[in-house]
């Protein structure tokens, strides 16, 4: 039986279609492609980070205080934290801005591709970004212990700026939600 629906034109199709400046226009969405190339490249980057911190654990593990094993692994999670940022900007960017992707049926297509635009992206980044953000407070949090002493790697009015930038970061995300919100219910 055949199918009702035209087929989808190519993008070579559609751009003898419109006029030039049109399709100059359309076609420079193709310039994000290095950008996007660029921040695989530095998802490798933090791969390396990744593995190379997980060796400074595992190999000096005896000599480490729980403290000090602690924020080695919070590290390890603000690294992974900041690879699905990327994961999410490079998928969701692409997605979103340059073309498909094409993974429709796929078994490993991310739950959240399905239904991405522009402002589920904006939300997921933000909230990407207040878990980055409190994995830097967390740490921060635990370092403070040692305000005031030799070595100290932190003051209080650090301390007191990371919470006022994190609770920015939340503000920020519970205003951009509220306006996603309220565009999503308009259409």
């Amino acid at each position: 039986m055949a199918s009702t629906h035209p087929p989808h034109p190519s993008e070579a199709e559609i751009s003898r279609h419109l006029r030039p400046l049109p399709a100059l226009i359309f076609s420079s969405r193709w310039l994000q492609l290095p950008l996007y190339l660029g921040l695989i490249g530095a998802q490798g980057v933090y791969v390396f980070l990744f593995l190379k911190e997980l060796w400074h654990l595992v190999s000096h593990a005896q000599n480490f205080s729980e403290q000090e094993i602690m924020l080695v692994v919070l590290g390890l999670i603000d690294v992974v934290m900041i690879s699905n940022l990327l994961v999410m900007v490079i998928v969701g960017g692409y997605e979103t801005f340059v073309s498909r992707l094409g993974l429709q049926g796929h078994p490993d297509q991310p739950e959240w591709l399905s239904h991405v635009n522009a402002g589920v992206l904006k939300v997921k980044l933000a909230m990407a970004i207040i878990g980055i953000s409190s994995i830097h407070l967390l740490r921060t949090f635990i370092e403070a212990s040692r305000i005031g002493r030799e070595g100290a790697s932190i003051t209080g009015e650090a301390v007191m700026w990371q919470t006022i930038i994190h609770m920015l970061f939340v503000a920020s995300a519970v205003g951009i939600a509220f306006v996603d919100r309220l565009t999503q219910t308009r259409h």
